[in-house]
């Protein structure tokens, strides 16, 4: 198994980042190993949801993983607060890296 690093500086839409990596690989597919790292705003939307809430504030990426494709990502995202709050959803365009974010990704040929 193939597995890249990446790593996203403060500033860098996570989502997008990772979108637009994506596009770049001749490989067709491709999931997330592992995520560590902070956001300054998180775009989710949550469970039932239409829209995307913001959560803004000093918040620790607890977990993050999905599937990315050329055509876009399905990305699921958990975040702590500075309180030790936890909230999870659907990673949103406008999530912000506060300080890194390093993944690791796996691309994968199609089948």
């Amino acid at each position: 198994m193939k597995v890249v690093p990446l790593r996203l500086q403060p500033g860098d839409d996570l989502r997008r980042a990772l979108e637009a990596w994506m596009r770049q690989q001749r490989e067709q597919a491709g999931c997330l190993i592992s995520a560590v790292g902070s956001l300054s705003v998180a775009q989710l939307r949550l469970a039932g949801a239409s829209e995307a809430t913001a959560i803004h504030g000093e918040l620790e990426i607890l977990t993050l993983s999905g599937t990315l494709s050329p055509d876009g990502a399905h990305l699921h995202i958990t975040v702590a607060g500075g309180q030790g709050d936890v909230i999870g959803g659907h990673l949103c365009a406008g999530s912000l890296v506060r300080s890194t974010a390093e993944l690791q990704i796996s691309p994968q040929a199609r089948n």
